[in-house]
């Protein structure tokens, strides 16, 4: 039986998440440049309804992976048994409990096997006829080609799915620097693969097979790294039958962090949906873009963050709320200086790259851009906030992410349609919601926490 050392993170891992952090935006800064500058404005609107309707398919996941990763770590750390809320404090050891891992590899299997079936049927279907209902009004493009690269999306983002438990492996045993060095390696195939086929004149195509290749080396290498001949030898000499328990287990928080997560896409994405029913794909595309290099900027604010979930878990097993309490300033202090020395880098440099690349598409003016970092900065702080609380195996803030969420798609449809503001409304629906009640709630309950506990 596998010790259980703890999970050691360190300098490296968040080196190495930099890095590849900075590769797996591939559709961000670095492919911006080829696309912008060889694909038309109306295909790259389409290309950000495709992402769109990626991260809603990845709702169905619902809460699941986080809640996976959360209880590998628990189970690397020496926990005997896994528990509906908090975190089990009897029988912590040293060592792994095999049989409690083998079981909850098996209930991930089982689970997203089922979930990438209903991920495949929902994107042949309804996802079909939103996208070519939009194409069919705004689109004078290559039909053909759009249809190919939606095929090719509806497998890809299935297999995806499917295979989604290689992160939660990875991750939860602390292994983030291997973690970061094969998406790094899947990432250079898919800027190659992408940029070579952009040149040849496959379009969006190009993207998609470039994604395919990416997904599939990257769940090799995983499965390679991961399942060592020990740890196979091990889980197959144990009983994993009871692998519904887990499910049981696991479940009820998974439906909060799910119902957490869809309400999180209304307010973050659900501007795209709307938005693609009201204005030009001209517009769509400037918006799209604005929002993909912020996103960038919020993903690299965030990543000492996502270094360090896994040994938060782990502190949270040994009741060490001093630690917690250091790193927790440490991700705000890193996000909020990301956040004003990358924005300010876009809003004096934004307009000039664009133009020295020659792009057919241009970003949103500074006014808009300073808004949507504000919101994103906000947004970014009450979400680690709420990542410390779940660390604690429970999830108090559910109720009000879905409510945000309904209270965006509301706002905006009043601000699109009968106020007709148009990109603004885009904009200011989900920072009105949220610095309504989310934006101050959850930080101030996790400082108060830290504070009455050190």
């Amino acid at each position: 039986m596998q010790n259980s050392s703890g999970i050691i993170i360190g300098r490296k891992d968040v080196i190495w998440n930099y890095l590849a952090t900075f590769l797996q935006i591939g559709s961000g800064i670095l492919l911006f440049p080829i696309i912008l500058r060889l694909l038309p404005s109306e295909t790259v609107g389409v290309w950000s309804i495709f992402m769109a309707i990626g991260s809603l398919i990845g709702l169905l996941d619902f809460g699941f992976s986080p809640s996976f990763t959360r209880n590998i770590t628990y189970i690397f750390s020496g926990v005997s048994t896994l528990e509906k809320t908090g975190i089990s404090k009897e029988d912590v050891n040293n060592k792994v409990n095999v049989k409690l891992l083998s079981s909850t590899i098996r209930a991930m299997r089982w689970f997203y096997s089922r979930i990438a079936l209903a991920a495949f049927i929902l994107l042949i279907t309804v996802g079909s006829v939103y996208l070519f209902s939009v194409i069919k009004k705004n689109y004078e493009g290559d039909k053909i080609q759009i249809a190919t690269a939606w095929i090719m999306f509806c497998i890809v983002n299935t297999y995806n799915i499917y295979t989604l438990y290689y992160d939660s492996l990875m991750i939860g045993r602390g292994f983030i620097k291997r973690d970061k060095q094969l998406i790094i390696i899947s990432q250079l195939i898919y800027l190659g693969v992408s940029i070579i086929l952009i040149f040849c004149g496959f379009g969006l195509i190009s993207i998609v097979a470039g994604q395919a290749l990416a997904v599939i080396v990257k769940r090799l290498l995983s499965n390679k790294f991961f399942f060592t001949p020990e740890l196979k030898k091990e889980i197959k000499e144990v009983d994993s039958d009871d692998f519904r328990e887990i499910l049981k287990v696991i479940t009820p928080n998974s439906i909060k962090v799910g119902l957490t997560s869809l309400g999180a896409f209304m307010v973050l994405q659900s501007s795209v949906i709307i938005g693609s029913l009201y204005l030009t794909l001209h517009e769509l595309a400037s918006y799209g873009i604005t929002v993909q290099v912020i996103n960038v900027i919020a993903t690299l604010a965030s990543v000492y963050y996502a270094s360090y979930m896994p040994k938060v878990a782990h502190l949270r097993v040994e009741n060490n709320t001093s630690a917690i309490k250091q790193i927790y300033i440490k991700c705000i202090v890193i996000m909020t200086l990301t956040f004003i020395g990358s924005g300010i880098v876009l809003v004096l440099l934004g307009d000039w790259a664009l133009n020295l690349l020659r792009s057919q598409t241009t970003i949103l003016n500074n006014g808009m851009i300073i808004t949507i970092l504000i919101i994103n900065l906000l947004e970014k702080n009450h979400a680690i906030a709420g990542g410390f609380l779940l660390s604690k195996n429970e999830v108090p803030y559910f109720k009000a992410a879905i409510i945000s969420g309904v209270a965006t798609v509301i706002l905006l449809f009043v601000l699109i349609r009968y106020e007709q503001t148009g990109l603004w409304g885009m904009i200011l629906a989900p920072g009105i919601v949220q610095i309504a009640y989310q934006n101050w709630k959850w930080p101030s309950v996790l400082i108060k926490e830290l504070n009455s506990k050190v």
